[in-house]
């Protein structure tokens, strides 16, 4: 095992697989007292040994997937037995149980000494007898001791709870075992300095209106030396300001080390295992992987684990089918398995995906009647997706015969008690001849995406990487520009061309100049190329639901924080490729409203309230670029903040009333302080009227934009 990451990830497995080794200790011993052998406690038992099975083979580790196999074929015909579990039973399967983790950890540490596990497979094969299964252990005395003389191999193997301490590793580096809530109390410490970063450059930026005030005063000689104090302290909280955010960025990386895995690290593995079992079963299959450099919390890899490993099974054994069947039916011989891998805001979808025979309705229907697994009138009553949801249920399997791979009624359930112990939920689409599609979403505490920051005018946008199949430079040579639309030809297809800036709605479309940077995205078989301003680059960012006031707007799955306190928000691929939607929308809007503002949350908040209002809107960060956009597009209203730099809200008031063809728009002011004389000073220079700022929030600023426009109406 010379590869890093397998080796990682056995680490891994050895925490989990104690953990499930303690479980199935509890079933054993409860099985052993009760009087009869419990449902559901044996299918506990049933559920650990078959995951410590798969999760075995899935990491290469044939001779322990072999072994929790064996203890399988000895503990699974018990079920529904009228006594307790046999004692001889219990004491052989907690005995290997023992071996089988003093083998992994072994194996973990890179031992050249391997316990031994001939004598664990003879024990299995001797209980695996019918009579020694019903058989008390007082019964066979003369048994005893060549069972006793064969399993002193591995008693030292038994020490393993030696091997449990949380002192320094076998290998080069010590580790520390944290628990979770440390890790997630730590992360919302980071926040805090985060939060704490952004004041920091707000009290800078005080200070320099301070010093452009004193400046402003005349008084320059009086007040030089107190503006060389405010200047020195403004660079020492600059400074303070940018070693801050150095800080929190190397705290976020570590704690992305010690909290997250990327999910390669439990999707390729899978490919070892698909080859296993395509060998056993003389199939054929290819498995492709999209999402893969995605990093997500490594509790939910190591559950998905198992969870993976069992769907991977599944859809070789009763899902893909002999080359033969497939080229009889039209397929290529050999099958199709994928597994996508996306996160939108703090939630995880992840699909695994054939193009098998699919699941047969009726076939679910008739072995669920069969098993008893629920009552005829309610089967009969059941529609094609019900039916569907019935292959989780404990014990359902359409095999009469049990396999290696599968046939035991386990595997399925034991994803969906995974999946649901994350606080998830699974799902199954099938077409009969067509394949199947299985689900699985659940909640992101932590973890990361890569996403490609770029930039269209003043705002700083992310893609999510998964979407983006490339970056290019715009050449007129291979644009084609119609009078409604553009086209890319990019790798011997024409893709469309749009502008995302003017998509959302900040600016009007234009056709890509020469040398703009286009991403080409692909999504769900279709394709797009998105002009942007500038792209910055690709980031891992931790993506978290948008705020809940800005949650209805379907562009955005979410938004990140740069570790200077920058907001990112980030577009959702599938609605970026939905052009005919999006197309819809645009040309719905009837109204349209420029909001003009230096802080990015009055924009989207004052943006959010008029979009509701019906309004399209774009939006500027100062009156330079306001003007700018106002000399290419006509607006129905102006929104303006008062207090901007360089040139301030009546200023640019005034500078929009001296142009005659933008004589009639209304224009409404907004101000922090809630003052009469600036409401006098707006009227005076043409405004049409006066908010504050706790006004707008409070839900003025639409009637007030209606009532302006309606009077400026009036007036013609």
């Amino acid at each position: 095992m010379n590869d890093p990451m397998l080796e990682q990830l056995v680490a891994g497995f050895v925490d989990e697989s104690q953990e499930i080794r303690d479980r199935v200790v509890h079933q054993v011993l409860a099985l052993e007292k009760a009087d009869k052998v419990d449902g559901q406690s044996f299918e506990e038992l049933a559920r650990g040994l078959h995951t410590l099975k798969g999760s075995a083979a899935t990491l290469g580790l044939s001779e322990l997937a072999d072994l929790a196999h064996r203890m399988e074929e000895v503990v699974l015909p018990l079920s529904g037995a009228t006594g307790p579990l046999p004692a001889r039973v219990a004491d052989g399967v907690l005995r290997v149980l023992d071996v089988w983790m003093a083998r992994l950890r072994a194996v973990a540490a890179k031992s050249e000494e391997l316990p031994d596990l001939a004598d664990s497979i003879a024990l299995l094969q001797e209980l695996d007898q019918p009579a020694a299964k019903s058989r008390p252990a007082s019964e066979a005395p003369g048994k005893e001791p060549a069972r006793k003389a064969r399993s002193t191999k591995t008693e030292p193997a038994r020490e393993a709870p030696a091997l449990e301490t949380d002192g320094p590793a076998a290998g080069d580096e010590a580790t520390w075992r944290v628990g979770t809530r440390r890790v997630l109390a730590l992360m919302r410490e980071v926040e805090r300095l985060r939060e704490l970063r952004l004041r920091l450059e707000e009290r800078r930026r005080e200070m320099e209106r301070a010093l452009a005030q004193l400046s402003r005063l005349g008084i320059l000689t009086e007040t030089a030396e107190a503006r060389a104090l405010l200047m020195g302290v403004s660079r020492a909280v600059g400074a303070d300001g940018e070693e801050a955010s150095d800080i929190i960025a190397s705290m976020e990386e570590g704690l992305k080390a010690i909290s997250t895995l990327p999910v390669r690290t439990v999707l390729e593995p899978l490919r070892r295992s698909l080859r296993d079992l395509c060998k056993r079963s003389g199939k054929e299959a290819q498995l492709s992987v999209s999402g893969a450099e995605l990093s997500l919390d490594r509790r939910v890899l190591e559950a998905l684990q198992g969870a993976l490993a069992h769907l991977l099974r599944n859809a070789i054994d009763h899902g893909i089918e002999t080359p033969e069947e497939r080229a009889a039916r039209g397929k290529q011989r050999e099958g199709a398995l994928s597994v996508r891998v996306e996160q939108q805001g703090n939630t995880i979808f992840l699909e695994m995906s054939d193009d098998g025979r699919g699941l047969d309705a009726e076939q679910i229907r008739e072995v669920a009647l069969r098993k008893a697994i629920a009552p005829a009138e309610e089967l009969s009553a059941m529609g094609t997706g019900q039916l569907h949801q019935l292959i989780f249920r404990p014990g359902f399997t359409t095999r009469d015969e049990v396999s290696e791979i599968s046939g035991r009624g386990v595997g399925l359930d034991a994803v969906r008690n995974q999946v649901q112990a994350l606080q998830g939920n699974v799902e199954v689409q099938s077409e009969p001849g067509r394949g199947a599609r299985f689900i699985l979403t659940m909640p992101a505490e932590m973890g990361s995406s890569p996403v490609v920051v770029v930039r269209c005018g003043e705002h700083r946008l992310g893609v999510p990487m998964v979407a983006v199949e490339s970056s290019r430079m715009a050449r007129a040579k291979d644009l084609q520009v119609g009078r409604t639309r553009v086209q890319l030809l990019h790798r011997d297809e024409l893709v469309p061309v749009r502008d995302l800036g003017a998509l959302l709605g900040f600016r009007q479309p234009e056709a890509p100049a020469e040398g703009q940077p286009l991403l080409v995205l692909k999504w769900q078989d279709r394709k797009l190329a998105l002009g942007v301003d500038e792209v910055e680059g690709d980031r891992e960012l931790v993506i978290r639901p948008m705020p809940v006031e800005l949650r209805h707007l379907p562009a955005y799955q979410g938004a990140a924080t740069l570790a200077r306190g920058e907001l990112v928000p980030i577009v959702r691929p599938d609605w970026l490729v939905n052009l005919e939607r999006r197309g819809d929308a645009v040309l719905g809007s009837t109204r349209r409203a420029l909001v003009v503002d230096d802080s990015l949350t009055a924009r989207a908040l004052h943006r959010t309230a008029l979009e509701s209002g019906g309004y399209l809107v774009h939006t500027a960060s100062d009156a330079r670029q306001a003007l700018e956009q106002l000399r290419h597009s006509a607006y129905d209203v102006m929104v303006c903040d008062i207090g901007m730099p360089e040139m301030d809200g009546f200023q640019l008031t005034s500078a929009v009333r001296a142009r005659p063809d933008l004589d009639a728009m209304p224009i409404i002011l907004v101000s922090a302080r809630e003052s009469p004389a600036e409401g006098q000073r707006g009227a005076a220079v043409g405004a049409d009227g006066f908010l504050s700022k706790r006004d707008c929030v409070s839900g003025r600023l639409v009637s007030e934009v209606a009532g302006a426009i309606a009077r400026r109406k009036a007036r013609v």
